[in-house]
């Protein structure tokens, strides 16, 4: 009987691989080889400008880096992009979340705005914007400014507006992200605990900060990572609004490995760049988990 048992539980795991199988397959051709080719490539010398220079350099490519006033002017702006992004939309997304708890009639209507922006594809959002919202003389931001009196600004023709402008634009597409999550933790919150507090005398600045935020406090640390990893590795929108430009003024990590590669023709380096920026990405999001981790214990 017990063998039996052993050959059913062995065929039903030979019928769970075989169903998995074409998933796995397709996830390690689609990921694992063109991540272990670039980890290759970014160990070699690969220049279509200088061919005759081609072949293995170790670890050079990486040290050249270090001696890259461009690479460290894309690393902060990086960091500027992501932990402004990120914080404008945990702030604006959790204010939005509370106001909409006040008028829970209408909720499913802002559920539903909320989701058009996040369904658009970045590069649709990018030139949205770019000829829609901030195109000077003719964009709805211009025609607005005009009204108030004041003449109109090139947005994406200047280094601070320009950043401003991808930051507010990555901000205005996800945030409704961190709305809805946000939306559905307090949703799920025990109304008892506010009666209680109610009763207590606790006015709503007390509510929030030692009720409200504690118990969705799970919920911000997944809104933090998930959009960190995404801001770290943004691409499409800002190519499509100001593809880096002006000059390198938005040009985050991402874009200078893709001029590195595309428009220099340094694959070996741009490859480089683009580990780098994996490296990065992991080490964040490995710190943000190890944060949660420790505060949920």
């Amino acid at each position: 009987m017990a063998s039996r048992t052993a050959r059913l539980f062995d065929k039903e795991q030979n019928f769970a691989m075989l169903m998995v199988a074409p998933a796995i397959i397709v996830l390690v051709v689609t990921t694992t080889f063109p991540l272990a080719f670039l980890l290759w490539n970014s160990f070699h010398s690969i220049n279509l400008a200088m061919p005759y220079m081609n072949g293995f350099v170790g670890f050079d490519n990486y040290a050249a880096m270090f001696h890259d006033g461009e690479f460290w002017h894309s690393l902060w702006l990086t960091a500027i992009y992501t932990v402004s992004t990120v914080a404008l939309q945990l702030v604006i997304g959790l204010g939005l979340a509370l106001l909409v708890m006040q008028i829970p009639a209408g909720q499913w209507l802002f559920r539903i705005v909320a989701i058009l922006p996040i369904v658009l594809a970045p590069v649709v959002v990018g030139l949205f914007w770019r000829t829609l919202m901030l195109a000077p003389n003719f964009g709805v931001i211009d025609f607005a400014v005009k009204a108030l009196g004041f003449g109109a600004i090139n947005w994406l023709g200047s280094p601070t507006s320009a950043l401003v402008s991808v930051i507010v634009i990555h901000t205005w597409q996800w945030t409704p992200f961190a709305f809805l999550v946000l939306l559905a933790s307090l949703a799920s919150l025990p109304p008892d605990v506010y009666e209680a507090a109610r009763i207590d005398r606790a006015n709503a600045v007390n509510r929030f900060i030692h009720i409200t935020l504690p118990l969705i406090r799970p919920a911000i640390v997944i809104v933090v990572i998930m959009r960190s990893m995404i801001a770290l590795s943004a691409f499409a929108a800002i190519f499509a609004a100001t593809g880096g430009g002006p000059g390198t003024a938005t040009e985050i990590l991402n874009l200078y490995a893709y001029r590195t590669s595309f428009v220099k023709l340094d694959f070996g380096y741009g490859s480089a760049l683009a580990v780098a920026l994996l490296l990065i990405t992991l080490v964040v999001s490995s710190i943000l988990f190890v944060m949660r981790t420790a505060r949920s214990r």
